[in-house]
């Protein structure tokens, strides 16, 4: 029985979607996606936010670039999408890009523009969690039991 896909921040496979057109690419995680184990999936880029952007953080229940602008519903959307991709083929867990806020998990930026570090979740990574599939960072990828 083969199992289920994991989930990835698209920008930890290599996939150049960053807010600043990089990429933040994990040799562990790029080795997923080549073997089938991992889908990438970018919530931002999918909600329809264009690559490069302005970098956005959480403030209150909005998101807001760093010009002001409210981008809540591209977040939204994104995450929705992502959701809807991690049923349609069966994840159960995900590996997202810390501090992000769209896929950061427990800790994100404040919602100042200041590097400052706050507990909570993004978007995308808020949406999953309540939907029962089990997040994680790339930070904390060996406390998946397949990579113990």
């Amino acid at each position: 029985m083969r199992k289920s896909p994991i989930l990835v921040s698209a920008c930890l496979a290599g996939i150049f979607c960053r807010y600043d057109g990089k990429t933040n690419a994990n040799e562990t995680i790029l080795e997923m996606v080549r073997s089938g184990t991992a889908i990438p999936f970018c919530p931002e880029v999918h909600g329809g936010l264009p690559t490069p952007r302005p970098p956005c953080e959480i403030q209150g229940a909005s998101v807001l670039d760093c010009h002001g602008n409210d981008c809540t519903n591209a977040f939204v959307r994104g995450a929705e999408e992502g959701l809807r991709l991690a049923h349609l083929v069966g994840c159960t867990e995900a590996i997202l890009k810390a501090r992000s806020p769209s896929c950061g998990s427990g800790i994100i930026y404040d919602g100042t523009f200041s590097g400052t570090r706050i507990s909570g979740n993004g978007c995308f990574a808020d949406l999953l969690m309540k939907n029962g599939i089990r997040v994680r960072s790339e930070e904390t990828i060996s406390s998946f039991p397949e990579n113990q």
